[in-house]
């Protein structure tokens, strides 16, 4: 979802009066929110791999009123493509794939040896099946209001007394209280976000992660830990190994929360993973650990973010486990070369 804003973007550079609506699912909607090229998000109440034909059906009929001119179909499958076609919205683009001639009628073949990565095909998408590859675009580029940030300190009890450097996005934390006084300076902030949906092969150890966190609390800094639910265990083991120097939000956030919070730290550590993508596109000094995924596939989209991947004869494998079961790409890494990145 992430990437998808480069595609939003490159509407708006072309048709700047257009509307743009997302039908997505729910979980994804507080993103949408946050990205100013989107008119509205429009929940999507199937889940992954729900066929559901008589759903979707009635979702299309629902859209009809809206008179909307042109669908882009991002996912490849056949499915996909139903709901644009009930709508009879008469321009629906997307890629050759499953069969989807007549459902889609502006249909592009992939060439995976020009656009080789997600963001590329994304935008291609928005431009005329004429047009030169691969395309050029923008990075995504969420906007956090003050009120988000405001009510976010609000209910996690943050204060302005957390913060260091000025000007920085939680200086406008001075006034929680209804004070104008300048609060005191304390610490910067580290994000470290040790999830990945996807599987171990994408996770850098714990030990590392613990090792980080423990040297930059000795440098001044506050740690925070971000997750889903799926990594509130990990988390909390990292904060154990670390001596519970940690605020662990892992796991005790929505999404919205948990990138309205991103948007007050200064830096980011993180597995390839969501959030890794939202740092990026929160402009944040970001360190990415790779491991069996490719970097070159879905990099993070910053042109300051720094990548830390092995390059090992073994990856990217784009297996769950490590097939040779030493994960030696993650373990590698040393805690010594991500501080060194930080420091830069």
């Amino acid at each position: 979802m992430v990437m998808a804003q480069s595609l939003f973007i490159a509407l708006k550079q072309q048709h700047p009066d257009c509307h743009i609506d997302v039908l997505a699912p729910a979980w994804s909607l507080p993103l949408l929110e946050r990205m100013p090229e989107v008119r509205q998000g429009i929940t999507m109440p199937l889940g992954h791999g729900q066929f559901d034909l008589r759903s979707r059906i009635r979702i299309g009929r629902q859209l009809r009123s809206h008179h909307y001119d042109q669908a882009i179909v991002l996912p490849n499958s056949w499915k996909s493509s139903l709901i644009p076609f009930f709508a009879r919205i008469p321009k629906r683009t997307g890629f050759l794939g499953e069969l989807r001639r007549g459902l889609l009628n502006d249909v592009r073949k992939l060439n995976k040896t020009l656009l080789t990565m997600t963001v590329q095909r994304f935008v291609a998408l928005s431009l005329p099946d004429e047009a030169s590859q691969p395309p050029t675009y923008e990075f995504p580029k969420l906007t956090i209001t003050t009120e988000q940030q405001l009510n976010v300190c609000r209910k996690f009890e943050i204060t302005g007394a957390d913060f260091i450097e000025i000007p920085h996005p939680s200086a406008l934390l001075n006034n929680l209280g209804g004070s104008e006084e300048v609060v005191p300076i304390v610490s910067k902030i580290l994000a470290l976000c040790p999830g990945a949906e996807f599987g171990p092969a994408k996770r850098w150890p714990i030990e590392h992660y613990a090792a980080v966190a423990r040297q930059k609390q000795q440098q001044g800094w506050q740690v925070w830990l971000f997750g889903s639910d799926k990594d509130k265990a990990v988390a909390e083991r990292i904060n154990a190994l670390s001596g519970d120097i940690c605020r662990n939000f892992a796991g005790n956030t929505s999404l919205a929360e948990a990138v309205d919070l991103l948007s007050l730290t200064d830096a980011v550590v993180s597995n390839d993973s969501g959030l890794m993508h939202v740092a990026a596109a929160l402009d944040k000094k970001l360190i990415a650990v790779y491991g069996s995924s490719d970097p070159g596939f879905t990099p993070p989209l910053h042109a300051a973010a720094e990548i830390i991947d092995l390059h090992l004869d073994c990856s990217p494998c784009f297996k769950r486990d490590c097939p040779l079961g030493h994960t030696r790409c993650l373990t590698e890494i040393r805690p010594e070369q991500v501080l060194a990145a930080l420091d830069t």
